[in-house]
């Protein structure tokens, strides 16, 4: 197997690119530096194609691993032919390739074996080569008592376990009749014995067939989620017998065997014999592997989803470098109160009770009234769990009574927080810090800036995927981790305020780089220039080669430092000041004079054009921050809770999760609603992320509250006849 041609064929691409990029991956280059950096030697390969890359290589490279381990065993049985082998080498997938390993395989003692060391194997070659001879009459040449064969019947028997043996490790009518099922068959699933009131929140899936290939993802995550929880069998076309599947497996098996003569008595045995392995044998294992290969189709879609919702919230509007007061709220317990600054340090934090028991509204009110006129706030920061609306009331009353005061509230998801708050990284960077009030620093901090607060906490606790505890933990790991690599990249990384949890998402940065590029600045004080950075312990020439050019440093004694220009090309920025005859400040943001540079004179051995006119076009807005302009949604006054929500009403919420079915949206009333994808727009809707985005404030109708199972329906297709309720 050459596996950059397989994957160049996969990808659409040429194989020059794939093994440019192997090579790069192998050297340890990261797919944000290719991407960015090193579009000369791909020729143009962007990141989601280099992520695409990276996956189907690790996959190949496992699936050429096992290949080998195969041949190696077939050889030691002395069974392995030229033919074979290439057949083995041949192989694209791991389910190919264990179809034509079966035979091989060692196993355990089968009747089929026991037949076979009874002299029997001889009596089933004659059956399939020999139809002249009644069965029954054949079978008697083949008598041996002292091997348990005593009889005709007996030794039939054994033929049929062999020849049913033989149907089974057939690879060509295992993957003819598996690609039927896959575009014929239905997965069904029912309701177990007496689990009907226990598995009520599978009732959709009680008696519920789909196209096993039509099936969503998020219908089959959760049909074999009831099924792992013991309230759900699941079958593919359980009435076997009276299947379109069965009949087509009895005639792809009598063409194999060549038995289609219902006179001939030989012919009408084979004839049982092969459905006698489609029942027992063939089905039955068809069923498993569609069931893996429906699961696994559903966890690479749901991880897909996942995915592409982190990198939405990850990539969020920034509030910027505000003075923030967050707050995480609670009733019995308080409402957790920490007041930062614009860099996100903590100035104060003290815990408030304006809930219930103790009902300190007017003295939480005016606290709050103090801090903020002391401290200058300018936004209130409000996790959206328990107390949320009520405490958001109170931000309400106390703008009421101070109308001279300008700052702004939102109310912010919170999921991961309380995770971070007892991780070990929040121990080591608030020691001092009660674990209640480290939730509200987050909250704060997470309304500055999302993305570097967000990268603290481990991606799958950030909760905005469907079933993520369902699918393959590694798979979904890897997939996340790259996400969150490839958005602190596109954004660049200020290395003279980021955290470590920050800095180690930067290409080619380890935690222990970081932490030494933190203990580094917090001894020799803020980074001057990117150079600096190659005198911090272990951080060598290659991690400065793949990290330079995402770490920034503002106002450092090169103004390039602050830019997405990596100091491999500085020579060049250098060249353009010399042509223009100005300075590199003047050059710096100056759309005119670079507008007018032509790239193809600064193209040199290294660096090409595509390199040449990505510098140009960072010089024109150096640094600039690819993510949109903060907003924020209106949540309802007196919408708190499920009882208030009436059909028709017209509400404000912010998108939380997109999932392939529709959106789910935050409006207030501590459960999400769902726009399902068919109410979503006018038109037709393919894709829920075309119309919607997670963080994306949107307008939606009230449809249906169902307060038993705590489902909101919502639509997008606001028409004229929906009124604003109030």
């Amino acid at each position: 197997m050459n596996i950059p041609e397989c994957i160049a064929e996969e990808l659409s691409i040429n194989p020059k690119q794939v093994i440019a990029a192997i090579d790069l991956l192998d050297q340890g280059s990261t797919v944000p530096f290719i991407a960015r950096y090193r579009k000369e030697i791909t020729q143009g390969l962007d990141d989601t194609q280099l992520r695409q890359l990276a996956e189907r290589l690790l996959y190949l490279r496992h699936l050429y691993d096992r290949q080998q381990r195969i041949i190696v065993s077939i050889d030691h049985q002395g069974k392995l032919t030229p033919e074979l082998k290439q057949c083995i080498k041949d192989c694209r997938t791991k389910t190919d390739l264990e179809d034509l390993y079966l035979p091989y395989k060692p196993k355990r003692q089968t009747k089929a074996q026991k037949a076979r060391e009874a002299g029997l194997d001889a009596l089933a070659e004659t059956l399939l080569k020999n139809r002249s001879t009644p069965p029954l009459t054949l079978a008697n040449q083949f008598l041996n008592p002292s091997k348990n064969v005593p009889d005709n019947v007996t030794a039939l028997e054994g033929a049929k376990h062999i020849i049913s043996e033989q149907l089974f490790e057939t690879p060509t009518l295992i993957q003819n009749l598996r690609n039927y099922i896959w575009n014929h068959g239905c997965l069904k699933s029912s309701v177990r014995r007496r689990q009907e009131h226990a598995g009520q929140k599978f009732s959709d899936y009680f008696n519920y067939q789909e196209a096993i290939r039509k099936i969503p993802s998020h219908r089959a995550l959760a049909i074999f989620r009831g099924r792992n929880e013991g309230f759900l069998k699941v079958a593919i076309n359980p009435t076997a017998l009276e299947s379109t599947e069965f009949t087509y497996g009895k005639q792809l098996i009598r063409q194999h065997l060549n038995c289609n003569q219902p006179q001939n008595l030989t012919d009408q045995w084979l004839q049982n014999v092969g459905e006698y392995a489609l029942t027992n044998r063939l089905l039955p294992r068809l069923e498993t592997d569609l069931c893996l290969k429906v699961r696994d189709l559903a966890e690479t879609e749901a991880i897909t989803v996942f995915a592409n919702n982190l990198r939405d919230l990850l990539l969020a509007a920034p509030a910027g470098p505000k003075i923030t007061i967050g707050l995480d709220p609670g009733i019995r317990t308080g409402v957790k109160l920490a007041l930062i600054d614009g860099t996100g340090k903590i100035i104060t934090t003290e815990t408030i009770y304006p809930h219930p028991p103790k009902k300190q509204w007017s003295q939480s009110i005016n606290k709050m009234t103090a801090l903020i006129k002391k401290h200058a706030v300018e936004l209130i920061s409000i996790g959206n769990g328990t107390g949320s609306r009520e405490t958001e009331k109170m931000i309400t009353d106390l703008l009421t009574e101070n109308p001279d005061l300008t700052l702004s509230s939102i109310i912010v998801s919170e999921a991961g927080a309380s995770i971070y708050s007892a991780s070990e990284l929040a121990a080591h960077e608030f020691p001092n810090l009660d674990v209640s009030l480290r939730g509200a620093v987050s909250i704060a901090r997470r309304l500055q800036d999302p993305l570097a607060e967000l990268v603290k906490i481990e991606a799958k606790a950030i909760g905005v995927g469907q079933y993520q505890h369902d699918v393959n933990q590694s798979n979904l790991s890897r997939s996340l981790n790259a996400v969150v690599e490839d958005c602190v990249n596109a954004v660049g990384v200020d290395v003279n305020t980021a955290s470590v949890a920050l800095l180690k998402q930067v290409s080619g940065l380890t935690e222990s780089v970081s932490q030494n590029i933190v203990n580094y600045r917090n001894e020799k004080g803020p980074f001057q220039s990117r150079s600096q950075l190659k005198k911090v312990p272990r951080l060598g020439d290659k991690a400065y080669e793949q990290a330079a050019g995402f770490l920034r440093i503002v106002n450092g004694t090169n103004p390039l430092d602050a830019s997405a220009v990596h100091p491999e090309c500085y020579p060049i920025v250098k060249n353009i000041a010399q042509k223009t005859n100005v300075s590199l400040t003047q050059l710096i943001h100056n759309e005119q004079i670079l507008s007018s540079v032509d790239p193809k004179t600064l193209l040199t051995q290294d660096f090409g054009l595509p390199t040449i006119i990505d510098i140009i076009s960072e010089l024109k807005k150096p640094g600039r921050d690819p993510r949109p302009e903060f907003k924020n949604a209106k949540f309802k006054t007196g919408i708190e809770k499920l009882a208030d929500l009436i059909p028709g009403m017209v509400l404000e919420g912010v998108v939380t999760n997109v999932a392939n079915f529709g959106a789910f949206v935050d409006i207030g009333v501590h459960q999400d609603g769902l726009v399902h994808i068919s109410e979503l727009a006018h038109t037709f809707v393919k894709d829920p992320r075309q119309i919607v985005k997670t963080g994306n404030i949107v307008t939606v109708c009230v449809l249906n509250v169902d307060p038993s199972r705590k489902r909101i329906q919502l639509t997008m297709k606001i028409q004229d006849q929906h009124q604003t309720i109030h």
